[in-house]
């Protein structure tokens, strides 16, 4: 199947954020064959031709998600992190079902896919459930199955074993991808850290996991055992392979050293962090190392938005206001922190850019609207897109060449039954 999408102006996804206006992008069999100025296009053949008002841009790609979690939106609200977890998350989670798991997330996928997500890096239970949502909506997922002792979950083992066993099954496509999801340093043993580590390294897997939150869980585990978070974490070959660590708020020179050398990447959750009190990541100096760093939205009772514009507009202010400097993080690498940089942190090097080889996810923003004006330099429309654009603002989704979202409708499911059915799930999790 070959397609041909004209539009308004072309947003690559690269940190320098190259815009091509008035821009045509060729696609074969769901990936891209061609991008530049439609005047340089190459004459194609039977191909559809789509005509867009607006811009192109990739599909995001969103580092760090819990979505499920769109059944508890808003409940503990004004509660730090620790207590929201025991005294409000944790208690419901205990009553989900495998369903209940599905449909959440059949729901939010949705919801995601209609703000130009079309890849998510997820770490909930019910992995196969997680699976068979976005295999529903059309969406792309990377699934770090959970790993955590809770009462009523297998022993840590077993969760492991199984957790490698279901990464190995998965069809290569590019569709769905599993890797290993141990909590964090504070919930789960080190030796099961280690041992998860070793198992990500030894089948190629993503590690996922959370680092460095709170102050809190620094400082506890600094009196336990003598060492900051990351450090604790390289004292048990915990690092080294494709480690993607979420938040890394309370992180020092040394700590950004010890990323630097493992090559560790950083899913920065601005808004979770900021809704949670949790603090403000160094983003300006992990960039400044070479660190990879992709923004995530965090689960949607955490957010509580899963609108990833949002989120790399507040990565932009946030990094600005830590640095007290205006330009300490550009419009051009917020976006780029949300699309090829994100591809880059969770080590997806065929999503996330318009270029060439990549998988044709498209995203159309509408921009026939006063927020999009002036534009009198490319440059213009990077900046409109940071510091006016919303997810409200897209139109049409592709993914995979594939069309998802169609008139802002998705093309796959019944979005407002999603609604009623969430709401009624979740009030029966809330009643307990």
């Amino acid at each position: 199947m070959r397609q041909r999408f004209t539009a308004r102006a072309v947003v690559v996804g690269n940190r320098v954020g190259t815009v091509v206006p008035d821009a045509v992008v060729d696609v074969t069999d769901g990936a891209i064959d061609w991008v530049g100025p439609a005047a340089e296009a190459p004459p194609v053949a039977g191909a559809d031709v789509v005509e867009l008002p607006g811009v192109l841009t990739p599909g995001l790609v969103n580092a760090h998600s819990h979505a499920p979690m769109v059944l508890f939106r808003g409940q503990g609200e004004g509660l730090p992190l620790d207590r929201w977890l025991r005294e409000v998350m944790w208690p419901r989670e205990a009553r989900l079902t495998p369903e209940d798991v599905e449909v959440a997330m059949t729901a939010a996928s949705a919801e995601m896919l209609a703000g130009g997500i079309t890849t998510s890096v997820e770490m909930y239970f019910h992995p196969e459930r997680i699976a068979a949502a976005v295999a529903t909506t059309g969406a792309r997922a990377v699934i770090a199955t959970p790993l955590l002792p809770l009462p009523g979950m297998p022993p840590m083992a077993e969760q492991l074993d199984a957790a490698v066993a279901l990464a190995a099954g998965a069809p290569a496509d590019g569709v769905v991808e599993y890797g290993l999801g141990p909590h964090a340093a504070y919930t789960v043993p080190l030796p099961v850290l280690a041992d998860a580590a070793a198992a990500a390294r030894d089948h190629g897997l993503l590690l996922h996991l959370h680092v460095a939150e709170t102050a809190t869980e620094g400082a506890d585990l600094l009196a336990a055992h003598g060492l900051s978070v990351p450090a604790l974490l390289a004292a048990y070959d915990v690092l080294g392979g494709r480690v993607l660590a979420a938040h890394c708020v309370h992180m020092d020179d040394g700590d950004l050293e010890l990323w630097e050398e493992y090559a560790v990447s950083v899913a920065h959750c601005p808004a979770s962090n900021a809704k949670l009190a949790s603090g403000i990541a160094p983003l300006r100096p992990m960039l400044d190392r070479g660190i990879r760093v992709g923004l995530g939205t965090d689960g949607p009772a955490s957010n509580d938005s899963l609108d990833l514009f949002a989120d790399l507009r507040l990565a932009a202010g946030m990094a600005r206001l830590r640095e007290a400097s205006a330009t300490a993080l550009t419009a051009a690498e917020a976006f780029w922190l949300a699309s090829g940089g994100a591809a880059e942190a969770i080590g997806r090097p065929d999503l996330g850019q318009l270029v060439a080889g990549r998988r044709a996810d498209l995203v159309h923003v509408d921009t026939r609207d006063l927020v999009f004006e002036p534009v009198g330099d490319p440059a213009d429309v990077l900046a409109h897109l940071v510091w006016s654009g919303a997810g409200r603002h897209v139109r049409d989704v592709w993914v995979g060449g594939r069309p998802v979202v169609r008139d802002g409708v998705s093309t796959t499911v019944d979005r407002p039954a999603l609604r009623q059915d969430v709401a009624a799930r979740a009030a029966r999790l809330a009643a307990g």
